[in-house]
């Protein structure tokens, strides 16, 4: 049996010991995933994409050179120790960045620095997936509700809507609009920035470009759900509770994604060069 060939019976076998060890915390993140009002339910297809990516890079893979990097173990070891501290404290979203830190510790400890390199986007794009504690999301929700019930209202008052901020409740001549969590736009956030993030892997460009389209997912998710919030509560004001908070709310919600898209993919086409133009 060749070197190649047992590394990877090696690797299969750690790295089914591991998920083992670390089901406590997959079903914490598969109960984040798909709790109501969840601001994860992109986490399933994170480990798809990683996969994806990783194939995508098999040639590459193949011409590795096979030779184990002990560093790998202590990688594994402190990663290990980590998930067993945090999982006896219930602290699960440290122990679910630890399994990604553990699975690259395998990885370098079973095929080596050249294969670690290759991998090391798809394996640490698992971070992804890891929601953040409750108490983190509970924080920047009241935050982002504030902020956007601001901005607003400053829109609406300029746009001839009269109106008034309570906390995160709009007022307006014939109607109010409360910003509810849903409408803080923190799920748009965090899902722009992971589309952000594969859009600027993919870019064949530098590194300050691809942080330059990775960091504009933040305001354009923002912008975004700002314009959509402040479009609900004209719609509320003009035509009623009914129709602005019925199919309106959703559809709008999916209109808004969509342009939040659109602007994520016309940023990279300004930051990289043009197929033409490298022809």
């Amino acid at each position: 049996m060749d070197d190649k060939k047992q590394a990877i019976i090696k690797f299969a076998v750690c790295v089914s010991l591991l998920l083992a060890a670390y089901i406590p915390t997959i079903i914490w993140m598969y109960n984040r995933w798909i709790a109501s009002e969840s601001y994860y339910g992109h986490g399933f297809l994170i480990p798809i994409i990683s996969l994806f990516i990783a194939w995508q890079r098999r040639e590459s893979l193949r011409k590795s050179k096979i030779a184990s990097e002990t560093s790998g173990i202590a990688i594994v070891a402190s990663g290990v120790l980590i998930h067993i501290f945090s999982a006896a404290l219930k602290i699960y979203f440290i122990s679910g960045f630890s399994f990604v830190f553990v699975l690259y510790g395998l990885i370098l400890f079973c095929f080596g620095k050249e294969a670690a390199r290759n991998l090391i986007f798809p394996v640490f794009f698992l971070l992804a997936m890891i929601p953040l504690p409750l108490v983190v999301i509970g924080n920047l929700t009241v935050k982002l509700k504030l902020f956007v019930a601001q901005i607003a209202t400053f829109i609406l008052n300029r746009a001839g809507f009269p109106s008034m901020r309570d906390g995160s409740i709009i007022r307006m001549p014939n109607s109010f609009i409360a910003i509810e969590a849903p409408c803080s736009g923190l799920r748009s956030i965090v899902s722009l920035l992971t589309l952000g993030l594969v859009f600027s892997y993919t870019m064949k460009v530098s590194y300050l470009k691809k942080s330059i389209l990775f960091i504009s997912s933040l305001p354009i998710a923002v912008i975004t759900n700002v314009i959509r919030v402040t479009v609900v509560a004209m719609v509320n004001d003009l035509y009623g509770e009914k129709i602005a908070m019925g199919a309106f709310h959703d559809f709008s919600g999916y209109v808004m994604f969509a342009i939040a898209f659109a602007g994520l993919y016309w940023i990279s086409r300004i930051l990289s060069p043009s197929i033409e133009s490298s022809e």
